[in-house]
């Protein structure tokens, strides 16, 4: 006898609920345990019923689909599976690494919604065998960066995709300024703000050294000091001095002093 997969359904939209619970019931090993209309439903129903499977709507007033995640995270030692629920062409996803199994796009397709339970079925058993869960996938779009729908294009044909976004997004006052991740020489740090220089001009912006740092690309990004990092690409030599401080000294002209703990990374990447 197949076991029951026990399955909650999350979607703001009414006829978008009633439509994937209708595809679901040709599924005979579903069993649609609850529907919320909401994530503050969501998180209360996941929790009591502890379901396998979660069909999660991304978009949706009040908790979205990641918000939810990220409080279930705080109460749930195993999450359910989940299957995000999208509409991408109006939405771009925030970078956002999340425990989510695949994804369906609305109004959802028979086969495409067939494959992701295959998916479903693949992780149950990998789990009734007792092996390790590694079902992460990451969706990945800087806020106002890459397309969601290329970067939803690219997962479903199997393409590689960057963890690093190509764009930073910094926020002053009601703007939102897109700078190209390329065209950054360098960043310091000021108080509790940093300073981002880009070939457009500096940009200011409310981050921590540490959180920048896990953003950019350590192929390209060198931490040179503790409130310094530069990009290798606008380098252009290292210079060591008769004190023996060494100093990166930038295209245009910008010397960065390079402190002993970072020194044998940056030749490393000066190496290279």
């Amino acid at each position: 006898m197949q076991t029951k997969i026990t399955t909650i359904i999350v979607d703001d939209e009414p006829l978008a609920r009633k439509g994937l619970a209708v595809r679901l019931g040709a599924f005979e090993e579903i069993e649609l345990v609850q529907e919320c209309k909401n994530g503050n439903e969501a998180v209360e129903s996941i929790l009591q019923l502890a379901p396998d499977l979660v069909f999660l709507d991304i978009q949706m007033p009040g908790l979205n689909g990641f918000q939810v995640i990220h409080m279930l995270e705080q109460s749930m030692e195993t999450l359910p599976l989940i299957i995000f629920v999208t509409a991408y062409d109006t939405y771009a996803i925030k970078a956002f690494e999340v425990h989510a199994l695949d994804y369906v796009l609305k109004p959802v397709d028979e086969k495409r919604l067939a494959n992701a339970l295959e998916k479903v079925h693949q992780n149950m058993a990998l789990r009734q065998q007792g092996q390790q869960k590694n079902t992460l996938a990451q969706l990945v779009a800087e806020f106002t960066g890459d397309d969601c729908e290329d970067i939803l294009r690219r997962l479903s044909q199997g393409e590689p995709i960057s963890q690093y976004p190509d764009i930073l997004a910094i926020k002053d006052g009601n703007e939102i300024t897109r700078v190209p991740v390329s065209e950054i020489q360098w960043i310091d740090a000021a108080g509790d703000y940093m300073c981002v220089h880009s070939k457009s001009g500096t940009h200011i912006m409310r981050r921590t050294m540490k959180e920048l740092e896990q953003e950019l690309d350590p192929r390209r990004f060198v931490r040179v000091h503790r409130s310094a990092i530069a990009n290798i690409h606008f380098v252009s030599k290292l210079v060591s001095h008769v004190s023996g401080e060494y100093h990166l000294v930038l295209e245009n002209g910008t010397e960065l002093k390079v402190s002993r703990s970072h020194r044998d990374r940056v030749k490393e990447m000066i190496n290279h």
